[in-house]
């Protein structure tokens, strides 16, 4: 019988059986080339079960891993910040703690009270040799800080003519002897005149060189005006 489709034929009964046929050999042909050595393959074929993919399962745990890894990320992000953070509010407050302590340094040192400018050191004592020229420039020293006239001069003319520069001389044959007040010293001072015509700041022992030559020009300026105008017993 012809097919009402241009270019084909029906099938009859013994064309569908042959096709059956050859599908059965087929299907048979194909479990013999999978499982040539028998029960044991057999078995071990049937324990391995073929996986069925699906895609909604796949795309589950794919996107659960990058939910994790997001969250991972998020968290170290809020860790970083946090540490980041924490690091500026340590920094500042070193910053703020310096900047004190150099405020408190400042104003310390602005009240730090000036200290009092030191008082000049007083001059060095002078020295004098101990002899006549340094009893006469001691003796005229002391009568110029005094206001007492004299040259070094007038006091060693005098001196030479009365003493001859002994210290200790002592006049025991002139009038003032025979009163019992001999002159005495360096410039031949009588004690009245000694005493009365005494210079602060120098000794009181008549025979002192210095005392005795302060007091004689202290004298003879009061008399004479100054011991330059002294030229012979006075």
């Amino acid at each position: 019988m012809r097919s009402p489709i241009s270019g084909y034929t029906r099938l009859t009964k013994v064309h569908t059986f042959s096709a059956a046929g050859i599908a059965a050999a087929g299907v048979a042909a194909l479990a013999f080339a999978v499982v040539p050595n028998g029960s044991a393959d057999a078995e071990q074929a049937q324990a391995v079960k073929p996986v069925a993919w699906n895609a909604s399962a796949f795309g589950e745990t794919q996107q659960a891993e990058l939910n994790k890894q997001a969250d991972r990320a998020a968290e170290q992000a809020k860790k970083d910040a946090e540490n980041k953070k924490k690091a500026e509010a340590e920094a500042k407050a070193k910053a703020d703690k310096e900047r004190a302590e150099k405020e408190a340094a400042s104003r310390s040192e602005e009240r730090k009270p000036v200290a009092a400018a030191a008082a000049p050191a007083a001059p060095a004592a002078k020295v004098y040799a101990n002899n006549l020229d340094g009893w006469i420039k001691e003796s005229l020293d002391i009568m110029k800080a005094k206001g007492i006239p004299g040259s070094y001069n007038g006091i060693y003319r005098n001196i030479m003519r009365e003493s001859t520069g002994n210290p200790n001389a002592i006049n025991n044959w002139d009038s003032n002897a025979a009163a019992g007040i001999p002159s005495k010293g360096l410039l031949q001072v009588i004690d009245p005149t000694f005493k009365a015509y005494h210079v602060e700041g120098t000794s009181w022992n008549i025979y002192d060189p210095v005392a005795n030559i302060t007091a004689a020009c202290n004298y003879a300026a009061k008399v004479y005006g100054s011991m330059d105008n002294v030229n012979s017993a006075y």
